[in-house]
This record gives C-alpha cells, structure tokens and sequence, in this order.
C-alpha cells in the first residue's frame, strides 16, 4: 500500500508569513478592506459554490504615488501542487467549453491565486491590477523545499495572468526591494496577437454567459424576444452606475406594489439618474425611457410573486453576477451587444428579419473596414444602417488611437476625444430593439451614442437631430460601410444626395 505524503502546508504559511517582518500583512480571516472583502465574498468560491474565498494571505503592496497593489498568496504543501498550466503555459483555470475548471484552481497553488487575483479586479472599481502568488513546500531528502511563482493580472492585459517569475522566497514585495519588482511587472504587457486572441476569448465568454441567461429568460421567465434585449440593456444601464449615481444593488428591488414605488420604477429612475449623467440630450433620454418604460413598468415583471419578490429582483441578481462583471472591467473594443443580439436571435427570429435583412456584421469584418477608409481623428464617420453600432465602435477607436499619436497636450487630447464621441459619428438605425442595442453599445464603450438616431435612412436629410447641434448638416466625409438599398434603387439615389453635400 502506498505511503499517504502529508502535506506541510501550515509549515510554509508560517516560512511566508516570518518573512513579512515590520510590515502589515492580513491572514485568511483578516479584514484588509470593505472593497476587497466584499468582492471575495461576491466571487464564485475555488470550489465553484456561494462560499467566500479565503487566500491564505493577503497584501497590498504600496509604491510611488499611491499606487496599491492587492497581493493575493495561496500556499500548498505537497509536491506537485504549485501550478497547472495549459499546452500553452497559461495558468490553466478555463476547460475547453470555457466553463472555470474550480479541480485546478483549488488544488494547485497558482491557479487558486491567480482566481482570487481575477475576483478582486472583477468586482471592484478601485483595483486595476493585482499580483497572484503561488508557495508550495515539501520535503525531500530531509530538506524543505519552497517554491514562489508570481503572476500578474491586470485589467489593461485584459485579464490574462502575465508571468513575472520564480522566486526563492517573497522577499521582493517588501520595501527595499519593491521599487525593482514594480518596473518588471509595467514591462509586463500583452501582444497584439494576445491581445487580439485575448479579446475573441473573451467575446466567446460573454457569448455563453448570455445564452445562459437568455435560455432562462426564455425557459423560466417565458419572457419574449424583443422584451428581453430592453431587459438586459436596461438592467445593465441601472447597474452599471455613474459618478454621483449609485449602481443599482439587488436588495433595492424590494418588491413593492405601489404604482410609483415599484422595482420597475425603481430601476428607470436608475436609467433616467445614468442617461443624465452622461449628457445625452434630452430628446435622446426621453425616446429611451419610452421604449425601456414598456417592459419595466407595463410587462408585469415588477410585480412580485408568492415569495414577496419580483421576476425583475431575479433577472436582476443574474445579471449583475453574470454579466455585469464584463462590462464594468476595462474590456475595450469588444462588441458586447453584438453577441447580446445574436444571442437573443437564436431563439426567436426577429419579426420579420428576413424583410428588414438584419444582420450584425463581425468584429474583424469592421476592423478592417476602419482601416481601409483610412479613418483617423479628423474623420466625420456615417453609418446608414447601424445595427449594433459595431462599425461605428471600430471607427470611434481608430479616431482615437490617432488622436492619441498625434496630440501632445493632455488638455487638447480630452477635448478631441470629446468631440469625437458627440460630433464626429452619425448612426441610423430602423427597428427600436436593433437602435437600443446601438445606444448600450456605444454607451458601453464609453459614449459616442449622442448621435445614434432612430428613424429611415432612406428619409434622412443629414442633418443632426439633436442638442446644440439640431438641423445642422452632418459634414460626413467617411460613410460606413452599410448603405441602405430597395429594388427600385432608391437608396442609392439618397446616398448619392448625401455624398454631393
């Protein structure tokens, strides 16, 4: 019969923990902060339940400029149990199916850090990036050996854990030595072709988180097609909260009968409290909230059920666990109400689809049709037949990135970006369902939705419809890349017009 090794893991917590001498360190049941505590509370357990997570030892490395680093340890002590990586060399915490492979992360040392690292970033505002360090011990020929495996995960890197290296002890991350460490992690940035392959995995990722909640909406809820993409997009809208405008939390949907004091009312004063905060003009806000108003204040789903709560309390509670997480993270450039539409589409046709040749073009396909038009921060970019706005999100990132080379002055720079975002980028689009996907999208990529308008292309004088701007011509000089047509010509007759203005 095979010996049974035990492990050393309370051993090596205390090697690690000896090694913090003079500067404050927190243990598993230590209180570090209210931000981060309560977003590994919120986080899935390693073990994949409800439970909170505890790493065996936390840290928030400080440097120049107030820059804190929350630094998550987990500690094994068995042979073999530092670290699980991919065929890549990836920390291995994603099956095949995309589903967290909680087997690695709560065995191997690593792997549970690198899952704490990802809880903190994911459900706080305040943390951009995090170190996740893995310590396994054992004994072998009556020596105890350590091994220290460092990774760091940040935001910018979308969340890919970045190697920074072996280590024989954590010594690094004090004072003396924290000014080196800092410089090799900021040299830590992914590839473009990382980068790229980062934000497909990504896309995928949302893309069966929304067929997850969709099928519930569709199964459970009995929630039809076009009340459920107003659903999510409000939802996200009152969730994801502003400054000065307090995200929407669960526990506010109480599920109150009054006519004015309902969830459904509670959660479009959120979305009337974030369209405002974003200086959309009133017209815009008033033409939202109308068609938002119908599925939160007249479908029913505010009433509360049996238990005292409401279809919009649960919807809610899924989409602030399960999707909200990839939208408040720093998760540029990816057409999430693209996927969002898709995926609602699979289920029921949208009505009639076949006639309206609803089709959302893929990200790739607008990438590369922003750089063939040679769009850059001058550019005026019209698109006749917006559908989720993906074209225009591609050319809003093109103007900017070019703003950014050729612009010196920080003060400019923000002006540009502004002007970009409200001036430069005209969108129409004809179904209401299609448009609210266009707003969110463009909103979701931190708004250039001022100028997205509901209406026929075909019978559209170009001109801006709304705020200061109202029945000025729109001076395009880029069109993209989608322009309307019908049998009898008559669409590019229009395009024509707009082109010889």
């Amino acid at each position: 019969m095979a010996k049974t090794i035990k492990s050393i893991e309370e051993r090596i917590e205390d090697w690690c923990k000896k090694q913090f001498t003079g500067q404050k360190y927190y243990t598993k049941t230590d209180f570090i902060n209210s931000e981060i505590e309560s977003a590994l509370e919120k986080a899935p357990s390693k073990q994949g339940g409800s439970g909170k997570n505890y790493p065996d030892i936390k840290y928030l490395l400080t440097v120049e400029n107030c820059r804190r680093i929350p630094v998550m340890i987990e500690v094994k002590g068995k042979k073999g149990c530092l670290i699980k990586v991919n065929d890549k060399g990836e920390v291995d915490n994603t099956k095949k199916n995309l589903e967290p492979n909680y087997q690695n992360i709560s065995k191997y040392a690593v792997n549970g850090a690198v899952h704490y690292a990802n809880a903190i970033l994911s459900f706080t505002d305040s943390y951009k990036e995090a170190l996740a360090i893995g310590v396994n011990g054992y004994d072998e020929a009556k020596t105890e050996i350590h091994e220290v495996d460092v990774w760091y995960v940040s935001k910018d890197n979308l969340f890919v854990p970045k190697h920074v290296g072996i280590y024989e002890d954590i010594s690094f991350l004090l004072k003396d030595n924290a000014k080196t460490f800092i410089e090799k992690i900021d040299a830590l940035v992914l590839s473009p072709e990382e980068l790229e392959e980062r934000k497909l995995a990504l896309e995928d990722e949302i893309e069966r988180k929304l067929k997850a909640l969709n099928q519930n909406l569709h199964d459970e809820k009995q929630i039809v097609v076009n009340n459920r993409v107003q659903l999510v997009a409000g939802l996200i809208m009152a969730g994801l909260g502003a400054e000065g405008v307090q995200p929407l939390r669960i526990e506010d949907l109480t599920g109150k009968t009054d006519k004015e004091d309902n969830d459904g009312q509670i959660i479009m004063s959120k979305i009337r409290l974030y369209l405002s905060h974003k200086k959309l003009p009133k017209e815009k806000i008033e033409m939202i909230t109308d068609i938002l108003k119908v599925v939160f204040l007249q479908s029913g789903l505010q009433n509360p059920d049996e238990g005292g709560l409401s279809k919009l309390h649960s919807i809610y509670a899924d989409v602030k666990h399960d999707i909200l997480p990839y939208v408040t993270g720093e998760l540029h450039n990816i057409d999430f109400t693209g996927r969002l539409f898709n995926v609602m589409n699979e289920w029921v046709d949208v009505p009639d689809g076949g006639e309206n040749d609803v089709v959302l073009t893929p990200r790739y396909v607008t990438e590369l049709m922003a750089k063939l038009c040679e769009v850059n921060m001058n550019s005026y970019v019209w698109d006749f037949a917006t559908g989720s706005a993906g074209f225009l999100i591609s050319a809003m990132h093109h103007m900017i990135d070019d703003a950014k080379q050729k612009i010196n002055s920080p003060h400019k720079l923000e002006e540009k970006i502004s002007h970009i975002k409200m001036e430069q980028l005209l969108g129409i689009e004809k179904l209401p369902d299609v448009y609210m996907l266009a707003v969110l999208n463009m909103i979701l990529m931190k708004d250039g939705s001022a100028n997205i308008i509901q209406g026929n292309s075909l019978e559209y004088d170009g001109n801006y419809k709304q705020g200061d701007l109202k029945d000025k011509p729109f001076p395009a000089n880029v069109f993209l890349l989608n322009p309307p047509y019908s049998e009898d010509g008559k669409g590019f007759v229009f395009v024509e017009k707009a082109l010889k203005k």
